[in-house]
């Protein structure tokens, strides 16, 4: 929860900085375009996911390339589409593939440490015959 609230903090602060500086008519349009640039991207994901997949295939790539490369570009786009300047930021930066290999490695790494806390329990059924 507290990080929410400090996420909505500096979304504000960012915001209204960035909007006192450029006018409400450039802001209005900023939203507007990176918005239609999240759902260009999100519309034309089959073509990116086409051409990792061929990577794949041909050896270029390895699935977790393959997984970080995917996962970024969807979830910048997605936070291109939410307005606000602090996620339109993080959300063209994740469209740069090194911040978001680096990302996704990141949201990886806690999916899988909470796989392995799930896994220290070992479930058996024993049959009797």
């Amino acid at each position: 929860m507290i990080y929410l609230l400090l996420y909505l903090f500096v979304e504000i602060y960012v915001s209204v900085k960035i909007a006192s500086a450029i006018g409400p008519v450039w802001t209005f349009v900023e939203v507007v375009v990176t918005a239609l640039y999240g759902l260009w991207i999100l519309h034309n994901l089959h073509i990116q996911l086409g051409a990792t997949m061929r990577a794949l295939a041909h050896g270029e790539i390895g699935l977790e390339e393959f997984e970080e490369m995917n996962l970024a570009m969807v979830l910048g786009a997605i936070l291109l589409i939410i307005p606000g300047f602090l996620t339109d930021i993080v959300g063209l930066l994740l469209q740069l593939k090194v911040l978001g290999k680096f990302a996704a490695k990141r949201i990886f790494k806690m999916r899988s440490s909470k796989r392995r806390e799930e896994s220290d329990v070992i479930d058996v059924e024993i049959i009797e015959r």
